[in-house]
């Protein structure tokens, strides 16, 4: 459980936004994520309440654009914008212009011009919440996925659930098993954990880990020096403080990158018998969705050192503090938690 107080009466103060977008993890410092880790004490007492609803960003306007679908992500954060009073609008590719042929930087300008104040995107493209945030001048961007490039809400809320439990994450040790290559979330997690001063080991088969990664060809700018690759699992998990499993994309299989499921649930599944090369007290984490019986049994992914559906909670929590981080400037109200 956290080791920090929890926030009673006290009001969370405006936090100059020191950015417009939030496109990934990799530019941001350790006192930023501090900053909304801290911030997002607060929301969790706001999601507590019998009424589960404060004014802050009233006369706001959010707009969610999901080219991909999605559950935790666009529910969270429509759940997010709500319960701080702002006006959420929800938008899918299908049935909207895109089926038409209008581009996506045509649609991102569409929705400035209704005076959008953020728009938060899916998209299965590497790099597309990037080109927005290069050609709207008013509106700001959150990256909610894009492609296999980055997922940096998921990774908050990875580092605020952690930080719950550990009380600081300096020097933790975190173990993600899976799929490593294809998954956004590991890259930004990487990023944020490395910030935050943990060592993180990705593992899993030689086919879904980075090439660069894999064939030690040095961080050289491309990842941080506290991360390192590991192919073998049982050597990954041990002594970890922190196990956090990839949704095995079963698609890979039918391309060659696995030999089969069964070998792959052999050699990198986390089950109760390899967790125990982990600390004692180890958290087990997913991003979901999980498939259960492949890259993690269902004992663990239901017992007691799973912190999953926590995470889901907590995934509310930190995109409240983070639309209120990028919407409220000097003179934004306080949120009295």
């Amino acid at each position: 459980m956290s080791t920090r107080a929890p926030v009673k009466d006290t009001p969370i103060a405006a936090v100059v936004a020191p950015r417009r977008h939030v496109l990934d993890l990799d530019d941001f410092t350790p006192e930023e994520i501090i900053s909304l880790l801290e911030m997002t004490d607060g929301m969790r007492e706001v999601m507590d309440r019998d009424i589960k609803k404060v004014p802050t960003l009233r006369g706001k306007v959010v707009m969610t654009l999901f080219y991909e679908a999605s559950t935790r992500t666009r529910v969270s954060f429509e759940q997010a914008g709500k319960m701080l009073s702002a006006d959420v609008i929800n938008i899918s590719a299908s049935g909207s212009s895109a089926e038409k042929g209008e581009s996506l930087i045509d649609t991102a300008l569409t929705l400035q011009a209704m005076h959008a104040d953020l728009i938060i995107i899916r998209h299965s493209h590497s790099g597309a919440p990037y080109l927005l945030a290069q050609h709207l001048e008013r509106t700001g961007i959150i990256n909610a996925g894009d492609g296999r490039h980055a997922h940096p809400t998921q990774a908050l809320l990875d580092l605020y659930t952690m930080q719950r439990h550990m009380g600081s994450l300096k020097g933790a040790k975190v173990a993600i098993v899976g799929d490593v290559l294809h998954s956004r979330v590991a890259r930004s997690d990487m990023w944020g954990l490395a910030a935050m001063g943990a060592n993180v080991v990705l593992c899993g088969p030689p086919t879904l880990l980075p090439p660069e990664m894999l064939h030690g060809d040095g961080p050289g700018g491309r990842w941080p020096s506290n991360v390192t690759v590991d192919t073998n699992a049982d050597r990954a998990i041990t002594d970890a403080d922190v196990v956090m499993t990839l949704r095995l994309q079963q698609e890979r299989q039918s391309s060659g990158l696995l030999p089969s499921l069964r070998e792959y649930s052999k050699r990198w599944q986390v089950n109760e018998e390899r967790l125990k090369r982990a600390k004692p007290g180890v958290l087990v984490m997913h991003p979901g969705p999980m498939n259960e019986g492949v890259e993690i049994s269902t004992s663990v992914a239901h017992g007691a050192a799973s912190l999953i559906e926590e995470q889901v909670t907590n995934g509310v929590a930190i995109r409240m503090a983070l639309l209120y981080w990028l919407l409220t400037g000097p003179q934004g109200e306080a949120v009295t938690a």
